[in-house]
């Protein structure tokens, strides 16, 4: 019995003349994890992309997986595939369809004839298959209104297609459709969700990282290129800037009141992302601010921080609470990661009260007892670059 994939489109089908760059790069995605499971063949049909193995060795159950987390993918089938001949179709059903059909009480059959030469209609074909099986599977019962578990057989050009049950994809936009953006990230919760939220809207990531070695360790660091990689999981591989922020925050202290330390920490933030995000051709920032969820996210202190860039700001998990932004960060495997006891320069020499309805100009002219732009190139000069792979 051959086994293949069928992968649904999202919103791609809501494009009009361009539709076919959004499925080339949705492709050029697929092939290139393909690689990592064996040989496949992947081949646009009606919406659908078909994911077929060419040899025995081909690991489908890794290709599953890997195109279950691809952005662009709404939902992914597992599917038999036999000859057009209603014997063979109900034969493969028969020992193919159990293991989606196991739990389950009820069920239909919808069928698709789009090969007109077969010599039975859609009707015909779903109450051949269904009573089949409802005579080989006793335990089961039809219901056409609010079945458990649908039963597919389309008839195609190439063959006869049996699925059940249609798994979940990634949804949103393949990378790299809608441009390139600087992801701030942190060893927290929030910005490998904020990373993975504006990926999924087919946005190409970059990312930079502050530390403060050696008030920060190196499992510090570390945890961080996990998390990188386990967005990247989603997201596909990228840049990952790692830059010192050590002789900045020593210069605070030393020079500006306490109450004022993290405000000024997120304007030279802001400033250096802005500066290597030009560098490097993106069009955005990205961070996992939530409105008020600490004191350097209320309303006040976003506004003296992002007059440090001229690019647009994406946070997409500003209006969610701290339980929702849980819930995702589970979701794509990121939270046990981010929960990890290791600090980052967030929490180094963090002030006792800092500011939360802070004015633009009093910040300003705490920043002014520093050299603001010798700082801010000196950081850049010392950053690196660690390329952040996807793992298969």
């Amino acid at each position: 019995m051959k086994e293949i994939l069928l992968c649904k489109y999202g919103e791609i089908v809501l494009k009009g003349a361009n539709r076919r760059y959004f499925e080339d790069t949705l492709c050029k995605t697929l092939r290139f994890r393909a690689k990592h499971f064996g040989n496949f063949e992947i081949t646009r049909s009606q919406s659908t992309l078909v994911i077929t193995p060419q040899d025995e060795y081909a690991d489908i159950d890794g290709m599953f997986e890997t195109a279950s987390k691809v952005f662009g993918i709404v939902g992914i089938s597992r599917c038999a595939v036999c000859e057009k001949d209603m014997d063979a179709i109900r034969k493969t059903a028969l020992e193919y369809l159990p293991a989606f059909l196991r739990g389950k009480a009820t069920f239909k059959v919808e069928a698709k004839r789009s090969d007109k030469r077969f010599p039975l209609n859609s009707m015909d074909i779903a109450r051949e298959v269904g009573g089949y099986l409802l005579s080989a599977i006793p335990t089961l019962r039809v219901d056409v209104h609010h079945p458990e578990i649908i039963v597919h057989v389309e008839i195609r050009e190439y063959g006869a297609y049996i699925h059940a049950g249609q798994f979940k994809g990634a949804g949103g936009m393949p990378v790299g459709t809608n441009g390139k953006a600087m992801l701030l990230l942190s060893g927290g919760i929030d910005s490998p969700v904020a990373g993975y939220m504006i990926a999924k809207r087919g946005v190409q990531l970059e990312g930079v990282h502050f530390e403060s070695f050696p008030y920060t360790s190196e499992r510090a660091r570390e945890k961080v290129f996990t998390l990188a990689r386990e967005v990247a999981q989603y997201a596909g591989s990228f840049d990952l800037h790692v830059v010192s922020l050590t002789h900045i925050q020593e210069e605070l202290v030393k020079n500006c009141e306490e109450d004022y330390f993290t405000l000024l920490l997120r304007r030279y933030m802001m400033a250096i992302a802005d500066r290597l995000a030009h560098k490097r051709g993106c069009g955005g920032l990205i961070t996992g601010e939530s409105l008020g969820q600490v004191a350097s996210q209320t309303m006040q202190a976003i506004g003296v921080t992002d007059p440090m860039t001229s690019l647009p700001v994406f946070r997409p998990c500003i209006g969610l609470d701290k339980e929702e932004i849980v819930q995702i960060a589970r979701k794509i495997g990121t939270f046990e990661t981010s929960i990890q006891p290791f600090e980052d320069c967030c929490t180094v020499f963090t002030p006792k009260h800092p500011r939360t309805r802070p004015e633009l100009s009093k910040v300003i002219e705490q920043q002014e007892r520093l050299n603001f732009e010798a700082l801010v190139q000196e950081a850049i000069d010392g950053a690196y670059i660690e390329r952040i792979r996807t793992e298969f």
